[in-house]
C-alpha cells in the first residue's frame, strides 16, 4: 500500500517511475518525504529521506501476488521511537567499535558508548537518525533517489567535515543498487550500510526455514561483547558455515541467540561479486547479495521481543535476517584488518545490490 496524500509523479518513459510523497514532519517542523521507486516487472521501494530509511520492498510471489519483504512502520512515527534500524543508512561507522574509541595519528577520539563500553553504529544520533538532502535522477532503464547530508567535524565524536552522498537505484533488473561516497577534510574513519531487515514471507513468521548461501571461508572471532579479537576462524565444520544453502534454522541452536557475526568475503578485491543468496521455498522469492565491501554481517534479528510493525504484524525474535555488507567491526582498533581510514583528497566508494527474483 502506498503513502495516502498528495503524491508529484515523474513518469520516465512508460514503465519505470518514481513518485515523491508527503511523509509527516519531525518535532522540530522540519518536513520528511517518502519517495517510491517502481518498475514494470512489479517492484516497488519506498525510501524516505529520514535517515535513509528503506521502509518497503514489494514484489510479486510465484503465483504473481504482490508481498512487502523488509520489516518496517507505516508512518514516521514509528521510526522516531526506538527501534533496531530498520532499513536505515548506518554511519559514520556501521556496527561496534570497542570501548567507544580510537587513535589516529597519535591522537584519541571518543565516541559515544551507546552499547554497553562499546559504541555503535554511528552513536546517539547517527546517519539513521538525520534528514538527507533528496533529489531524483532518471534514466531509460533506471530511476535513482540521490540523498546527501553533510556531518559537520566532531559529529558523534568523529574527526572531519564529511560529504556523504547514497544513491539509490531501482532498475529494470529488479535489482535496488546502493551507492556510497564520501569526501572530508580530515583523516578520520567511515564504514557505511543499509541495514535492511528481510523475510521473503511478506514479512511474516520467522526466517528459520529461509535457505541462506555465504561465500565466505572464514568469521572474524569475537569476544563476550561482540568485539573481533583480531582473530579470524575458518567456518568449515561449524555453525557458521553457509557456503553450502542451508536452513538459517538448520544449526542456530548452536549459537544462541542466533547469528550476530561478521564474514570475510572470500576473495575480496574490491569488484563487485556476488557473496550471498537467500531463498524462501514457499513464496518462491530470491534475494542475492551483491558487493565491493570485504564483509558482511549476518543478524538473525535475534534482539527484536515484541516489535508491531507494518499493517499491525508483530515481529518477534528471528522475525528477519540482516545481511549488512561492511567493513570488519572495530577495524580503526584492528590494525591487519582492510582499512577504514578515508584522507582528504580521496573518495570513499562503495556499492551493494539487492538483486530479487520470483
Amino acid at each position: 500500500m502506498k503513502n495516502s496524500g498528495v503524491t508529484f509523479g515523474i513518469q520516465i518513459m512508460r514503465h519505470m517511475k518514481i513518485e515523491k510523497h508527503p511523509y509527516g514532519k519531525l518535532p522540530d517542523g522540519k518536513k520528511v518525504f517518502l519517495f517510491t521507486l517502481s518498475n514494470e516487472p512489479g517492484m516497488e521501494v519506498d525510501i524516505t529521506n529520514y535517515g535513509g530509511i528503506v521502509t518497503a520492498i514489494r514484489i510479486p510471489d510465484k503465483s504473481k501476488n504482490p508481498g512487502d519483504v523488509v520489516l518496517g512502520f507505516d508512518r514516521l512515527e514509528g521510526y522516531l521511537g526506538e527501534h533496531p534500524y530498520f532499513g536505515a543508512i548506518v554511519g559514520r561507522f556501521a556496527n561496534r567499535i570497542s570501548r567507544a574509541a580510537f587513535v589516529l595519528d597519535g591522537k584519541k577520539y571518543k565516541l559515544a558508548a551507546n552499547q554497553g563500553n562499546n559504541h555503535l553504529h554511528g552513536g546517539i544520533k547517527g546517519f539513521d537518525k538525520v534528514v538527507w538532502t533528496p533529489s531524483v535522477e532518471k534514466k531509460p532503464d533506471a530511476v535513482t533517489l540521490k540523498l546527501g547530508y553533510n556531518s559537520p567535524d566532531m559529529e558523534e565524536g568523529y574527526p572531519g567535515n564529511l560529504m556523504v552522498e547514497v544513491d539509490y537505484t531501482l532498475n529494470d533488473r529488479n535489482e535496488l543498487v546502493i551507492e556510497y561516497r564520501t569526501s572530508t577534510d580530515k583523516k578520520t574513519h567511515v564504514n557505511l550500510t543499509n541495514h535492511s531487515y528481510f523475510n521473503l514471507n511478506n514479512c511474516r513468521g520467522d526466517i528459520l526455514d529461509h535457505i541462506l548461501m555465504i561465500d565466505a571461508d572464514r568469521v572474524t572471532e569475537l569476544n563476550d561483547e561482540s568485539i573481533p579479537t583480531g582473530r579470524i576462524l575458518e567456518v568449515e565444520g561449524t555453525c557458521f558455515d553457509f557456503r553450502a544453502a542451508k536452513p538459517v534454522g538448520q544449526d542456530i541452536a548452536e549459537t544462541a541467540p542466533g547469528y550476530d557475526i561478521n564474514y570475510v568475503v572470500n576473495n575480496y578485491d574490491g569488484e563487485m561479486k556476488r557473496i550471498a543468496a537467500l531463498y524462501h521455498e514457499a513464496s518462491g522469492r530470491s534475494l542475492d547479495v551483491l558487493t565491493t565491501l570485504p564483509g558482511v554481517q549476518l543478524y538473525t534479528s535475534n534482539y527484536i521481543g515484541s516489535i508491531h510493525g507494518k499493517k499491525g504484524i508483530e515481529y518477534k525474535k528471528h522475525a528477519a535476517i540482516c545481511l549488512e555488507t561492511q567493513h570488519f567491526p572495530d577495524t580503526p582498533n584492528q590494525p591487519d584488518f582492510p582499512s577504514t581510514v578515508l584522507h582528504p583528497g580521496n573518495t570513499y566508494e562503495q556499492a551493494t545490490i539487492y538483486r530479487f527474483k520470483w
